[in-house]
């Protein structure tokens, strides 16, 4: 029988129709639910190795697409940071039972702050890589935010895959309404966040500023001097696994 690493994706339904992919495994809790970056998808490689460590391990995990990215049905455009957090809460509520821990990659560490912040009461633990909270803000200059007001929308070349890296007017007000750094974050379970300092993404100041907003007294923050923004090397993959295994130990 095919299992998730290897089977088709799943599909659940949102109430306007479009369907979402997912993998799910059975398993001990609380259950990992990994949450990729903008423009990219659950078959990315921390995510595909994160999941076979958890089958191998016996423990719980969900991987998912945002609508109009990956499997899932629907238009990258129309997709807004509001509304891909609405996916996620949508698959937690409708496919898990328990506690989750988050691990979110990029703009998913982002949205996995926004998901802890509606679920409280779900979220055991949250863990980020290279996590971008505000990139609408920091990432972007004043002439791009100008043209984005202007044009409605962003087309620029990206290393990371063969499209170009779109970001629209509406992403972008999305994002700026839910900024985070610049006040108190209320979470208060238990969050690791791994920052390469070497990330021409991210700054690896975000990391420090994200663990000094964060409410919670259980954060730690791991620099690695020459990682990438990705940090998917099997060095990088083998440090996520044991802070995730190390997290999921404690709880």
């Amino acid at each position: 029988m095919p299992d998730a690493l290897s089977a088709p994706p799943a599909y659940l339904a949102r109430p306007d129709g479009l369907r979402l992919a997912y993998r799910h495994s059975a398993g001990a809790g609380p259950t990992l639910v990994f949450l990729p970056g903008y423009m990219s998808d659950m078959e990315g490689g921390k995510a595909v190795a994160l999941h076979g460590w958890a089958q191998r391990q016996g423990r719980a995990m969900l991987r998912l697409d945002y609508a109009g990215n990956g499997a899932s049905e629907g238009r990258f455009a129309d997709g807004t940071l509001a509304s891909w957090r609405d996916d996620v809460l949508l698959l937690i509520d409708r496919l898990v039972d328990g506690p989750v821990v988050l691990v979110g990659s990029s703009m998913g560490g982002w949205l996995a702050l926004l998901v802890a912040l509606a679920r409280p009461e779900r979220v055991a633990g949250l863990i980020g890589i290279a996590a971008a909270p505000d990139f609408t803000q920091w990432g972007f200059t004043d002439a791009d935010k100008a043209l984005l007001r202007t044009e409605g929308r962003i087309e620029e070349p990206t290393p990371y895959g063969d499209q170009p890296y779109v970001t629209t007017r509406a992403f972008w007000e999305s994002g700026q309404a839910l900024r985070l750094l610049e006040g108190e974050i209320a979470i208060d379970c238990p969050v690791r966040l791994l920052q390469g300092q070497a990330d021409p993404d991210v700054p690896w100041d975000i990391a420090l500023r994200t663990a000094a907003q964060l409410r919670s007294s259980d954060v730690q923050t791991l620099l690695i001097k020459d990682g990438d923004h990705r940090l998917s090397r099997d060095g990088d993959i083998a440090l996520l696994i044991r802070t995730v295994s190390t997290l999921l130990d404690s709880l």
